[in-house]
């Protein structure tokens, strides 16, 4: 089940989704959830999901890899879907006991099942395409007129960055300490939720421990190299737009507006 959280993972690349600006990506992501909510008709969603299967192709992301990333929220996309399904008023079709399904609520359960999906294996794409490093250089970049605010964009983009970075680290972190628990016996699965809840504490605290001491040895390793904020540091590498970036944004504009508009 750990393994299948994918939220962070680079996939290293040379496609023309790897090469574009990460500003580049980050508002095409943002024109694509605008276009998503925006959705009410099958044309709408039909336009969405060619958009993602074009982006996955482009990436050479595979399907197995994006699909893989919703088993965990599984559960949150079912729940939503149950609940929109027999609690939405309209014209009911179908009855059992106090339950009730209406024409309403089967269209707008399918509907919110498309749109979570849509979302997450959007934003998903967009972390597979672009490394830690990259993203924050781009977040920073698009908030930097908010610093005459006084706004630490720096520290928020570089906090994003590590946090990341180390959310396959903590994931491999806890597979590794559930293996150990499992093999001296711990059980997490039999039992009710208060068992199994109680079941973790064995396997929160050890994670919790090795958590902290990684903070502290990255802090330290921060100031061992100067480390003082982004005041007056240089970039490696310059973010600057291509012609490549002004058409891929030009269609995501297209693609918001035209779902905005149209559907």
């Amino acid at each position: 089940m750990l393994k299948d959280i994918t939220l962070g993972q680079y996939f290293p690349g040379t496609t023309l989704a790897h090469r574009l600006d990460p500003r580049t990506k980050l508002l095409a992501v943002v024109c694509y959830i605008v276009a998503v909510f925006n959705c009410h008709s099958v044309w709408g969603y039909g336009a969405a999901v060619l958009t993602l299967i074009v982006s996955a192709r482009v990436s050479k992301v595979g399907a197995k890899a994006l699909l893989r990333g919703l088993r965990p929220v599984l559960f949150i996309i079912a729940f939503t879907a149950v609940l929109n399904l027999f609690y939405t008023p309209g014209e009911v079709v179908w009855t059992w006991w106090v339950l009730k399904v209406t024409r309403q609520g089967a269209y707008t359960a399918l509907a919110m099942v498309a749109r979570i999906t849509l979302l997450i294996t959007g934003t998903f794409l967009l972390t597979y395409t672009t490394s830690p490093i990259r993203l924050t250089d781009g977040l920073e970049s698009l908030l930097a007129p908010l610093k005459k605010l006084r706004v630490p964009v720096h520290e928020l983009a570089m906090m994003m960055s590590i946090a990341l970075r180390f959310i396959p680290t903590l994931i491999e972190e806890t597979d590794k300490i559930m293996s150990a628990q499992k093999a001296r016996g711990a059980d997490f699965e039999s039992g009710g939720l208060v068992r199994r809840a109680k079941a973790l504490i064995p396997l929160l605290v050890p994670l919790f421990v090795s958590a902290f001491r990684r903070a502290d040895e990255l802090a330290t390793a921060m100031e061992c190299r100067c480390y003082h904020g982004g005041e007056g540091r240089t970039k490696l590498r310059v973010l600057r737009f291509a012609a490549r970036d002004y058409a891929v944004l030009a269609f995501y504009l297209a693609l918001a507006a035209g779902i905005i508009v149209w559907d």
